[in-house]
């Protein structure tokens, strides 16, 4: 999806953020100087490379909210705090005013070690405003569409340490495309508000609500970073309820290994045909109806699925994986 195409959009809030994007300082990472960017921080307002990105989602979106340029929906409100800020410049003369002797900006081939000590240095925990500034940002829920721009946070105050969390190196980025749910389980009268949450680690997504349907269709995509040490993508489907505790209409565990291994196996995969390259085997260990083939289609790495809940009396989800390197 091109920035012009986004859905919902008015045509003035388009043509804002195109007019933005066009900036020359918008043409370069805000933290490490590479070209190109596809990603930003809607909050602090900056355009940032993928490796960059997976630095800012571990940050946690109370620190920075991180959207895919070309991928994601953008609200008006996230469009105007990109537009309030004014892009990577502006955004920079106050969060690189003053860089220490001991620092360095790191460039586009910095080792992710680097890059995370000056990201987490940079916005966590702010070591390079003015000595007076500090800036303060409201933690927004998942699925929220509000984002506040940091300059709503500007604050004076002392600069007290902070605990600095575990750095988590990150391998790839995961696309999760949750297509169609099939015959789900009834929770309120006669159906269900059903919407779908996707976990890693520390990271979690969450599907719009689809009211009054058993059988809903998301077509939705949905982006998380891998860490280094990663386990299942957890997955959990819930009925959406307004005055009580949402209901769980079941989940499952879904094996990445068999999507990794094969696409870091076979690298490039721009350079090879549609072919298959590995499958994830049913068993009565997993959720898989049916066998799960990782394929090259079109240049990426994709595996289609169809996955039986688990721990509910029925239902089904159709899901799409595509890995993206974080050389791409």
């Amino acid at each position: 999806m091109s920035v012009n195409n986004y859905l919902g959009r008015p045509a003035s809030g388009r043509r804002r953020l195109k007019d933005l994007l066009s900036q020359k300082d918008n043409h370069f990472c805000a933290d490490c100087n590479a070209t190109d960017p596809k990603w930003a921080s809607a909050n602090i307002g900056v355009f940032i490379c993928l490796k960059c990105c997976g630095v800012h989602r571990s940050l946690g979106t109370h620190i920075s909210k991180v959207l895919s340029v070309t991928l994601d929906e953008w609200s008006d409100d996230e469009i105007d705090a990109m537009i309030e800020v004014g892009g990577n410049s502006s955004a920079n003369s106050i969060y690189e005013a003053y860089i220490p002797e001991g620092y360095t900006k790191p460039g586009p081939d910095a080792s992710h070690e680097h890059r995370a000590k000056f990201i987490r240095s940079k916005y966590e925990h702010q070591e390079f405003l003015k000595p007076s500034l500090r800036i303060v940002s409201g933690k927004s829920s998942i699925g929220s569409s509000s984002s506040k721009s940091f300059l709503d946070g500007f604050r004076t105050t002392s600069t007290s340490s902070q605990n600095m969390e575990g750095m988590v190196e990150f391998i790839g980025m995961l696309k999760v495309k949750v297509i169609k749910g099939t015959n789900l389980a009834i929770r309120d009268i006669k159906s269900s508000d059903p919407y779908v949450v996707l976990n890693i680690g520390q990271q979690t997504v969450q599907t719009s609500i689809i009211r009054s349907n058993l059988n809903p269709v998301w077509n939705e995509e949905h982006m998380l970073s891998v860490p280094e040490q990663y386990g299942p993508l957890k997955l959990k489907v819930f009925d959406h309820d307004t005055f009580s505790a949402d209901d769980i209409m079941g989940e499952a565990d879904i094996d990445l290994q068999p999507l990794i291994t094969s696409a870091t196996a076979f690298g490039d995969a721009g350079m090879f045909g549609n072919m298959q390259i590995g499958k994830w085997l049913k068993s009565n260990d997993n959720a898989l109806i049916e066998d799960s083939i990782v394929n090259i289609v079109d240049g990426a790495v994709k595996q289609a699925m169809t996955i039986k809940l688990q721990n509910v009396e029925s239902g089904e989800l159709d899901l799409e994986l595509e890995w993206i390197p974080l050389d791409q």
